[in-house]
């Protein structure tokens, strides 16, 4: 047997669950409970989910969207319109060309967005790793059924054969009786000295009359 499996169960042995990792109690404990171990990723992540969370999540979705570009390159346009055609010929300027404000607007908008959009990628990443360790405790689960039902499988051939072997020994052992306790296989033995005798005799006698032939005149 390998050497890394027979540490594994010494040292489950030894020190039982406690030596495991947390994921690994909670599958060994859903097997012995006899409870699924899927869950919905949408539902887990939302039990640890907070309102910045959610907020950074729907900033980054609106942003990478056709609508939030449809939506800017509108106000963009209409600004421009405005401080360019509109309030220049009503004398009043805003914010003429080259658009300082509008400048200093865009700077701020793209240093709010960008740890937003960060904030959501981390959440990203956090959801892949939840997912990934949700699939390992399922496919840990899975590989320990498997295991258990091929020890099943065994123990039961094991258990049919055994039972066929008692079966045929009990068999044998009653023919074996059968057969010692038959009483023409008593009988074969004095019915065959019998014939020998007879036959010996005969021969015996057809001997002693060829003699008597031979000593005639």
């Amino acid at each position: 047997m390998d050497d890394a499996v027979l540490q594994l169960a010494r040292r489950l042995v030894d020190g039982g669950v406690t030596g495991l990792s947390d994921r690994e109690q909670r599958v060994i404990t859903h097997i012995a409970k006899r409870l699924h171990v899927s869950r919905d990723i949408n539902v887990v992540q939302q039990e640890v989910q907070t309102f910045g969370d959610r907020l950074a999540d729907k900033v980054a979705r609106f942003g990478g969207s056709w609508t939030f570009i449809v939506v800017f390159t509108s106000m963009l346009l209409g600004w421009v319109v405005l401080n360019t055609f509109i309030l220049d010929r009503l004398g009043q300027d805003f914010d003429p060309y080259p658009y300082i404000f509008l400048n200093l607007i865009l700077s701020m908008v793209a240093a709010l967005q960008a740890p937003v959009i960060l904030m959501s990628q981390n959440r990203q990443a956090e959801r892949d790793r939840l997912a990934a360790g949700l699939d390992y405790e399922i496919n840990l689960k899975s590989e320990i059924e498997i295991m258990a039902l091929h020890e099943k499988l065994d123990r039961i051939r094991v258990e049919h054969l055994e039972g066929v072997l008692r079966e045929q020994s009990g068999q044998l052992r009653t023919l074996l009786e059968r057969v010692e306790n038959d009483p023409s296989r008593r009988t074969i033995p004095s019915t065959t000295g019998s014939i020998d005798a007879g036959q010996s005799g005969t021969s015996t006698g057809l001997d002693r009359s060829q003699a008597g032939e031979d000593h005639s005149p």
